[in-house]
């Protein structure tokens, strides 16, 4: 019950939340693509391809079960702002870009570069694979950066009541 006393409060969007929620899910959607299609179904890679074939597999299973709950933590968050109409949908749109483009650009610098975990692809030059890779995460993060500073200068010029 509303106290007739007390003035409603009108939903505030809160555009921080909303961006970095999304920008969880969009990670955990990535890995999810990375883990689905290139570690089962075309089976190139496993997380870890320093050891044997039953670490590997062990590896993908933790980085299996990781994104899974990245991906339902950050939907309890997304609903959580929908609930609360605190959703900045412009947003949210830009995070989920900056989340699926971050992971696949620190997959592909760190986890295939530095770290050496794991290529894309064994027994063939990877050089073409590495640059498809990056250059697509890179594309996907400068979407989400480009859509978020579209949605800062909105959110700036809308009035505040």
């Amino acid at each position: 019950m509303n106290d007739p006393e007390r003035p409603l409060r009108r939903p505030r969007p809160e555009p921080r939340r909303s961006l970095a929620v999304c920008a969880l899910i969009g990670a955990a959607l990535m890995a999810a693509v990375d883990e689905i299609v290139f570690h089962q179904l075309l089976a190139w890679h496993h997380f870890y391809d320093r050891s044997t074939t039953d670490i590997g597999l062990l590896s993908d299973g933790l980085l299996h079960t990781a994104e899974l709950l990245a991906l339902v933590a950050g939907f309890f968050l997304y609903a959580d702002l929908r609930r609360r109409r605190a959703l900045a949908a412009a947003h949210a749109r830009a995070g989920l870009f900056i989340g699926l483009g971050a992971f696949q650009l620190f997959d592909g610098v760190v986890d295939h570069k530095l770290l050496r975990l794991h290529q894309i692809r064994y027994g063939t030059d990877v050089t073409p694979y590495d640059w498809a890779w990056n250059l697509g995460g890179l594309a996907l993060l400068l979407i989400g950066c480009t859509l978020a500073l579209r949605a800062a200068r909105r959110s700036r010029a809308e009035p505040t009541t």
